[in-house]
């Protein structure tokens, strides 16, 4: 492989809860339970995607863009102060860097919260490119992204190799052509053993994250 693409949130980075939590305390705020699909569902998609459906969904007044405006104030902090690197990320990036590996981000968060997270966890210098849904106009339902993220590298899809916690965003990078590792997540462990079927290979911590010859 010659890059290597990672999704961020919940591939990366262990911001899980906080995406639970800020699901939990926004739907509490207008006395709504939320329901155990939801954050599954929400995972994939772009902000405005998300505030959209959701709207949609519990039929809400607001419009998506004081949705997408909400969520980014309760997020924002967690990202430039709370959140912290899966297990053994940090030496993987390393050793794929060592080895003069391009890299990239490919995520649905947007760069504002993604910036935030990086500069925290003084990681932006691994990175050659970084890539978001706002770019695209679409979340990981669809290939785009990952498209884009190889053309910011400079290579072929088919010379990448990219790490997915998401089903959907799994099948996406399939689609696009990409060698697709799964990650595990508790977000996601409904879908876990989907995910094995469907990705190249997969995995729980990045100590068992394949590394070039």
């Amino acid at each position: 492989m010659k890059a290597y693409i990672f999704d961020l949130d919940g591939t990366l980075v262990d911001s899980t809860g906080v995406w639970e939590q800020i699901d939990v305390d926004f739907l509490n705020k207008r006395e709504i339970p939320a329901p155990p699909d939801y954050a599954s569902i929400v995972a994939p998609m772009s902000f405005r995607e998300a505030a959209e459906y959701t709207i949609a969904r519990f039929h809400l007044p607001d419009a998506p863009d004081a949705l997408c405006g909400e969520w980014f104030d309760m997020a924002l902090y967690a990202y430039g102060h709370t959140i912290k690197l899966k297990p053994n990320v940090r030496e993987y990036l390393t050793a794929l860097a060592s080895r003069g590996k391009k890299l990239a981000i490919a995520t649905s968060s947007t760069p504002q919260l993604y910036d935030a997270v990086l500069r925290n966890l003084d990681i932006p210098h691994f990175f050659d490119a970084v890539c978001s849904a706002d770019e695209v106009g679409c979340g990981k339902s669809r290939p785009d992204i990952f498209v884009l993220a190889a053309k910011k590298l400079g290579v072929s899809p088919h010379d990448c190799a990219a790490f997915e916690d998401v089903l959907q965003a799994v099948q996406s990078a399939k689609n696009a052509g990409m060698t697709v590792y799964g990650v595990y997540d508790e977000a996601s462990k409904a879908d876990w053993e989907e995910i094995k079927k469907i990705a190249d290979g997969a995995f729980i911590d990045f100590k068992d994250a394949p590394l070039p010859e």
